[in-house]
């Protein structure tokens, strides 16, 4: 398949409305990026985990965003992306599905499947860079609310109204968009936030849970999921590696001083996610999300607050 169809393919959302929509795409992707198909394979000089893909006169010789090689599947693998993906979303409460490399296919699958868009995109030209970025984010957030979806929670982004009470009388509502509501009926039992980095939105994502609770006097569980915070540092193929856009110390500021968020999650999680004693506390591998914590917040008793508006997936 021809670079300029499989872009095509990745700028058109409605070809991804199911988890197999983005298998499919992404065994198209796998299978294009064979060394034939690209101009160059350039290994990051700092961190040599990370690739990015250089491509031909087709994608204006435009280099890609690093891929942790690590994390990311190769076209001999599809069926740990496929198959075997599926299966596991289909019986994650099952007995004994809980294990290491369940999550690890689950954690690197969704990697595979968000990174191939994202890869396949940056192909575009360089004026295409907001469109590249907002068709990503959104089909990054449909698939976390297609896989919940898959297990059976009533879920997706859209509108929550929250009453604001004065001595105990509501006074009037207020509206706030999220990109993620898990429900019950018209109950909110989680809100979460899902950005393929946190570059520019941890505020925002902090300062949400924070007007929640003091508008509605409750707590609900806030939750973020990433896929990564590495970008491209370098002007030249020959010194590319890569820098964090993770701000930790706004990470631990607002953590410590306003109000933790009750579960930040990555696919691809940093070296210093794991060392730093507060930021280890309170982020996980995004698998430990879909095994653990997302059951742990549905059985917390529902938050008043109505959906104004549902998005579908």
């Amino acid at each position: 398949m021809r670079l300029r169809r499989i872009v095509e393919w990745a700028s058109d959302k409605e070809r991804f409305t199911s988890i197999e929509n983005y298998i499919e795409f992404c065994k198209a992707f796998l299978d294009f990026a064979r060394a034939s198909n690209i101009q160059a394979d350039i290994v990051s000089k700092n961190e040599p985990t990370y690739h990015f893909l250089q491509y031909k006169a087709e994608g204006n010789f435009n280099v890609s965003r690093p891929l942790n090689y690590n994390l990311r599947y190769r076209i001999e693998d599809e069926a740990q992306f496929a198959k075997d993906f599926l299966q596991i979303m289909g019986a994650v409460r099952t007995p004994g599905i809980d294990n290491k490399d369940n999550r690890k296919i689950v954690n690197r699958t969704v990697y595979t499947l968000q990174q191939a868009i994202g890869a396949t995109l940056d192909a575009l030209p360089a004026g295409s860079s907001n469109k590249t970025r907002k068709i990503n984010g959104d089909l990054f957030e449909r698939l976390i609310c297609l896989m919940l979806n898959r297990l059976g929670i009533n879920c997706s982004s859209g509108v929550v109204k929250v009453p604001v009470r004065v001595d105990g009388q509501e006074e009037f509502t207020m509206c706030y968009q999220h990109d993620l509501i898990v429900r019950e009926g018209q109950l909110v039992k989680i809100i979460g936030s899902v950005k393929t980095s946190s570059k520019d939105r941890l505020d925002k994502i902090f300062i949400d849970k924070f007007l929640f609770c003091k508008l509605t006097g409750g707590c609900i569980p806030h939750v973020a999921i990433f896929l990564n915070d590495v970008q491209r540092k370098g002007n030249n193929p020959r010194n590319y590696g890569v820098d964090s856009t993770f701000l930790p110390g706004h990470f631990k500021g607002y953590t410590v001083k306003l109000n933790p968020l009750d579960g930040v999650y990555y696919c691809d999680i940093r070296p210093s996610m794991v060392t730093s004693p507060i930021i280890r506390d309170h982020i996980r591998t995004f698998d430990a999300f879909i095994f653990d914590e997302l059951w742990k917040f549905l059985r917390r008793r529902a938050v008043v607050a109505t959906i104004a508006q549902v998005e579908t997936p």
